[in-house]
């Protein structure tokens, strides 16, 4: 089946969609119509930067960086934390027609070194990194220092040291972009396993738009940045939707999250939501009674969660706690960030356990043989639309595995209901095997977290002689929480089948984490796996 977007049986919205094409004019309309309205707050001290004026200092960037000999379609390299110099490097290079490639600032020296040789970066952006971040190391790509002073006054100048010339001749898949790409993001993984991902103005402008519409975002609209802009996460939902609607967003000052200040500056911007990983909201959550100033202070229209399933648990216990609606979004780097989300109250029940209703998509979910399953039935499923990528850049295998006719196989396991919302599964590649039983550990990990002193669970497969594979599980407990194996096992006894049971369970004092926040499986199959 597939399902309708949610454009097509959306009601009229409060703002109409920012009328852009790509990241080259995300700013032209506001500053056409409200030059003097906050665009950015930066710094410790929290300076505003208005439309006008990150406007004037963009394309003053994408001077410069034009007059470096850089032609239409480069690829450039942007290692920055969440920072001004971030957006004024990443809409400046826009502006002057190159392609962005944003880099995780924590990458190792080989990781980085690899994935700009991959790109055929012609020059690397460098703006100031988070605390406790390893400089980058020395790579083989000339690499521009930026900086972006802004006064009390909201005026801002840029320093960009371009004093070494961008190569002119590279490998990698910098002969692959077109003048029609805008990004290139890269999968999560380590270097063998990433992919890049091509995405053209086009392709940001229905993501950017169709992210504004759903949520109803507008110039009353503000947020705080929490997660990393070089994920698409952070990058399309907080920031570019942001901006393209006329809101306005926060820049923690290190640069990255942090639970100490992060209420602070909700209150500082008069955020009105906000989005993150489910790691971050189980922290917000755990430390509400000593920090969250209450609803009166803080009044949210929505909170937002992606990147990783959330716990329905702990969906609730946000939403009784911060007296407004969270809402479970799905996305991928390869269709520009979201392809679901459950709708605002007023557009739409919410569905919890959901990702929602799909957003500049079609969905299908197939069974192996690529046949439409019915409704409520598991399969794989597979998107299609104006924000999904043409394939990866420099792996026409992959490509050729994942994409036919259009259609982007995510790799995902889901169901969708007589309503057209999305329940996701697992993924594929995840799913243990015992004994030819598919054990999904996100549905065993889910059900672990409900058990009352559990915050955070992850569930793999541990090999075996016999059955092939067993279901290991790693929980680390909530502070101050005295809950034992046994209690968390019973617990789990109850509400799984049989199969579905760990077969060992042990207490850990933490678990590993990607750069966005999600559960990062590899790490963890190669500590307790064993």
């Amino acid at each position: 089946m597939t399902v309708p977007t949610a454009e097509s049986v959306r009601d009229a919205n409060r703002h109409p969609s920012p009328a852009i094409t790509g990241l080259a004019d995300l700013l032209d309309g506001q500053v056409r119509e409200r030059p003097g309205a906050r665009a950015l707050v930066v710094t410790g001290d929290r300076m505003t930067l208005s439309y006008g004026a990150l406007a004037a200092v963009v394309d003053d960037v994408a001077a410069r960086l034009r007059s470096t000999g850089l032609r239409r379609r480069d690829p450039v390299a942007l290692v920055s934390a969440n920072t001004a110099e971030f957006v004024v490097a990443l809409l400046g290079a826009a502006r002057a027609g190159l392609v962005v490639a944003p880099m995780d600032p924590a990458l190792p020296e080989p990781q980085m070194r690899a994935r700009l040789e991959a790109l055929g970066a012609k020059a690397v952006l460098l703006g100031p990194l988070a605390a406790g971040t390893t400089p980058i190391a020395q790579v083989n790509v000339p690499t521009w220092s930026l900086r972006v002073d802004v006064t009390r006054a909201g005026t801002a100048t840029a320093t960009l040291e371009t004093g070494t010339p961008p190569l002119r001749h590279t490998r990698g898949a910098a002969h692959d972009l077109t003048s029609e790409d805008a990004l290139v993001l890269f999968t999560a993984g380590t270097t063998d396993r990433a992919k890049m991902v091509p995405l053209t103005h086009a392709n940001v402008a229905a993501s950017v738009q169709s992210i504004c519409a759903g949520y109803e975002l507008g110039p009353d609209d503000a947020t705080v940045a929490a997660m990393p802009l070089f994920h698409g996460h952070g990058l399309f939902a907080a920031l570019l939707a942001s901006l393209a609607s006329g809101g306005s967003v926060l820049l923690p000052e290190r640069g990255r999250f942090s639970a100490h200040t992060f209420w602070d500056d909700v209150r500082a911007v008069s955020a009105t939501w906000f989005t993150a990983v489910p790691t971050i909201h189980e922290i917000l959550l755990e430390r509400s009674a000593s920090e969250y100033p209450g609803p009166q202070v803080v009044p949210l229209r929505f909170m937002r969660s992606c990147s990783a399933p959330l716990n329905a648990a702990t969906q609730r216990a946000l939403e009784r706690t911060l007296g407004a609606p969270l809402l479970c979004a799905y996305g991928m780097t390869e269709s520009a960030h979201q392809a679901a989300s459950e709708p605002l109250p007023q557009h739409g029940p919410l569905k919890h356990g959901s990702v929602g209703r799909p957003t500049a998509v079609d969905v299908r979910v197939v069974d192996q043989n690529g046949h439409t399953c019915p409704v409520g039935s598991a399969g794989e499923v597979w998107v299609r639309g104006p924000i999904v990528t043409r394939g990866y850049l420099g792996d026409p295998a992959e490509t050729e595995r994942s994409f036919a006719d259009g259609w982007f196989r995510t790799g995902d396991l889901g169901s969708l209901d007589d309503d057209g919302y999305l329940f996701l599964t697992g993924r594929i590649k995840s799913l243990i095997n015992r004994g030819g039983e598919k054990i999904s550990p996100e549905h065993v990990e889910d059900i672990i977290a409900g058990c009352p002193g559990v915050a955070e669970a992850a569930v793999f497969a541990i090999p075996d002689p016999t059955y092939g594979q067993r279901v290991g599980a790693a929980v680390v407990l909530g502070d101050g929480e005295s809950v034992g194996s046994e209690q968390i096992l019973e617990y789990s006894r109850s509400r799984l089948s049989a199969f579905e049971v760990p077969d060992r369970l042990d207490v850990v004092a933490s678990l590993p984490h990607t750069a966005k926040g999600a559960l990062d499986r590899r790490a963890v199959e190669a500590l307790y796996a064993r």
